[in-house]
């Protein structure tokens, strides 16, 4: 995942939602309980860790038994030290007392609340990207490092590289926050891009990540980071065990599946945004001008654009809003096509209070075209009719936003088709038109054109509007 480009838009719940989410986290709320707990008799280790005479009874006050209660307890209090809950007030003696950021879990605001609960997933990422250690401990109980294959820096970009891939899945407009299969996501960080059919070695690659992932995957659901589904056990069976009970092949669910929750999304951008990743977030643009609007929505999906749209325009009176929009429409860049198009999709949303901003733009060459596209499907009465240069020019300036915003598509092409039958002697007339674009778009029309000979009107035409332009 380059951090050059652009994410897309994510939209994230609100600070107060997720707040309430934060604390209802199991872990989160265990390390609050044990740093409420903790008293003068409290000793912790060299590492800050609790000494392990303490952590059955660390273990009984957060209701934990089994197996897995002293370890359980262990990283809640982790994570209570390391977000600040408790404070180590000597070391030497191990003595601790209450953080300064426990307060801030009854008291604080949702910022500081959601900044606590970004430390304790800092600390359960770190220990994600570290191997399970019980079978490397030699005779001693001393761990045998000579027999450790681990690159501490190699395994936290692994994890960090499924995460970005992961939080990519659950932005997208088609399926946001749909449940990824675990031989996808990891797939999707070992397969090279340009690899046909997968090889034996490759597979085996996958299937490892699919290992550590699992493991990784069930520490970070605690913390309120995934919703996950874990790996059917079946799987990891013995090949000459029988299965308890049929098992479908078929089910891709049996591998794991896995995303994002709400909570999970907002520390993900988050932790991007530290990485200096372009992340935005819908809402992003609300108190922006409509410059930014209009640049910023440029490249965002339908749906994130208008939502986007929608809270810029809540904020201010729809006559103002109207005016505003324009007025950033305007351009002869080669951006300028597109802020017109997301100009007009924002003006569809705008009541006909907006009537009088839109009058005043009639005569103007880049906006009249798109004027009186506005005005008469509000049924305004006396639009007047747009002149043939106008049509023509608005003509180039919307194939022109729909090349920016979607290339190639089938859409495109069925307008490209329709525009020469609709328009006899449009090309002979087209390749005037006083726009930056004209030559390219024409060029585009050339090439998506499915009639060869009207296609090649188009690259002719594009050959004269670029002899025109001195190009």
């Amino acid at each position: 995942m380059s951090d050059s480009s652009p994410l897309p838009p994510v939209r994230l719940h609100s600070e107060a939602e997720l707040a309430r989410d934060a604390l209802s986290t199991p872990l989160l709320s265990r390390a609050a309980r044990l740093a409420r707990w903790a008293g003068p008799d409290t000793r912790v280790d060299a590492g800050g860790g609790l000494v392990d005479e303490q952590l059955p009874a660390a273990a009984e006050a957060l209701g934990l038994s089994g197996d897995d209660a002293a370890a359980d307890a262990s990283e809640a209090w982790r994570v209570a030290v390391d977000a600040g809950l408790v404070e180590v007030v000597d070391e030497e003696e191990g003595t601790v007392t209450a953080g300064e950021d426990l307060a801030l879990l009854t008291g604080g605001s949702p910022q500081e609340v959601l900044a606590v609960w970004l430390a304790a997933l800092e600390t359960v990422l770190a220990d994600a990207s570290v191997p399970d250690l019980d079978g490397l401990l030699d005779e001693g109980g001393e761990i045998d490092l000579s027999a450790l294959d681990w690159d501490p820096q190699a395994e936290a970009e692994f994890l960090d590289g499924v995460l970005g891939n992961l939080y990519l899945l659950t932005a997208g407009e088609d399926t946001p926050g749909a449940p990824v299969p675990l031989p996808a996501l990891a797939a999707s960080v070992i397969v090279p891009s340009d690899m046909g059919e997968p090889t034996d070695d490759v597979l085996e690659q996958v299937s490892d990540a699919m290992m550590r992932l699992d493991d990784q995957f069930r520490m970070l659901e605690p913390v309120g980071f995934v919703a996950y589904q874990p790996v059917d056990e079946a799987l990891m069976a013995d090949a000459d065990e029988e299965p308890a009970a049929p098992v479908d092949d078929t089910d891709v669910s049996r591998y794991g599946m896995v995303r994002l929750t709400p909570l999970g999304l907002y520390g993900m951008r988050a932790r991007l945004l530290e990485a200096g990743f372009d992340a935005p977030a819908v809402g992003g643009l609300a108190d922006k001008g409509a410059d930014a609007l209009l640049d910023g929505t440029a490249a965002y999906p339908p749906g994130a654009a208008q939502a986007e749209t929608e809270q810029w325009l809540q904020r201010r009176e729809p006559l103002d809003a109207a005016r505003e929009l324009l007025a950033a429409a305007r351009g002869s860049d080669a951006g300028a096509p597109l802020r017109r198009l997301r100009c007009q999709q924002a003006l569809s949303l705008v009541g006909p209070s907006a009537e009088p901003a839109l009058r005043e733009v009639l005569d103007d060459a880049e906006l009249g075209g798109l004027a009186r596209v506005w005005l008469t499907e509000q049924g305004a009465a006396d639009v007047p009719a747009p002149s043939e240069a106008m049509v023509y020019w608005l003509t180039i300036d919307t194939v022109a936003a729909q090349l920016a915003a979607e290339g190639n598509s089938e859409e495109l092409r069925a307008l490209v088709a329709g525009l020469a039958q609709q328009h006899s002697g449009f090309f002979s007339a087209v390749w005037r038109v006083e726009h930056p674009a004209t030559a390219d778009v024409l060029e585009a029309m050339g090439r998506l054109h499915p009639d060869k000979k009207v296609a090649k009107e188009a690259r002719k035409a594009a050959f004269k509007a670029r002899s025109q332009q001195g190009g």
